[in-house]
């Protein structure tokens, strides 16, 4: 079985991002057992913070099973930023274009090939008040049925406390001192999808396997029970859109 080196790129991510992150955070890592030592295989993580990533990014570092994430294609364009992200291997999407399938078929071409894919199931940071993960994509799911890799689910808690989503103010908290808290779980038990035709509806009920597992892992992270139900932004924009053009009516 194969896995994808290191490489000076990612070495060199390493190198300027880990000694911040090691003198501003503490850490408490689990699950690390959970990560595949060999094959391709994905993993699904749940999003609250721009922090996250470098968080995430960190503990899989250090397992040496380096994640290919999926960014929004502007983030490639020129910069250092962009030099890196092309170095070290990340998967540009360009949503709403000719070249939204190659997201796609490099996900799966890195996975065939014995890599690991990092999807953000959520799509986007969740907007849920309480900072639960959000009903998911289904790119994810997608991936994993067509190729049947392990599904690792990810959850993680804490970076959303040192740079809170869509704060206005006082956007980095750094002291008193955070901890980032990073859980993998088991793989996702996917196995009755397989021999099924990937129809939306079997594509949601996949999802919904995968953000359940990660949002279990959560509830034992924050020792917390989440919401019954996920919060869904595109419902909620639809109901707030409802409400407005009723007042307008009035």
């Amino acid at each position: 079985m194969s896995r994808r080196r290191i490489g000076f790129w990612y070495r060199l991510a390493a190198v300027i991002a880990k000694p911040p992150l090691v003198v501003l955070f503490k850490r408490d890592w689990q699950g690390v057992e959970h990560i595949p030592a060999d094959g391709g295989f994905i993993t699904a993580v749940n999003h609250n913070s721009y922090l996250d990533p470098l968080s995430y990014a960190h503990y899989q570092y250090n397992t040496g099973r380096v994640p290919r994430f999926l960014a929004k294609a502007a983030l490639f364009k020129g910069s250092f930023v962009g030099a890196v992200l092309r170095g070290t291997g990340q998967i540009p999407v360009y949503r709403e274009t000719t070249n939204a399938l190659d997201a796609f078929r490099a996900a799966v071409a890195a996975i065939e090939s014995g890599e690991c894919v990092a999807f953000y199931p959520e799509g986007t940071l969740t907007r849920d008040p309480a900072m639960w993960p959000m009903a998911g994509k289904t790119g994810a799911a997608r991936v994993a049925l067509l190729t049947r890799a392990p599904v690792i689910p990810v959850a993680q808690w804490g970076a959303n406390l040192a740079m809170p989503p869509y704060a206005k103010q006082d956007k980095l908290r750094l002291f008193p001192r955070k901890t980032l808290t990073v859980r993998a779980g088991a793989p996702v038990d996917l196995d009755r999808f397989y021999d099924k035709e990937p129809t939306p509806e079997v594509l949601r009920e996949a999802t919904e396997a995968i953000m359940a597992a990660i949002t279990a892992l959560l509830e034992e992270v924050r020792n917390e029970k989440a919401p019954a139900r996920p919060y869904d932004y595109r419902r909620a924009r639809l109901e707030q859109r409802r409400r407005a053009a009723g007042e307008e009516a009035k």
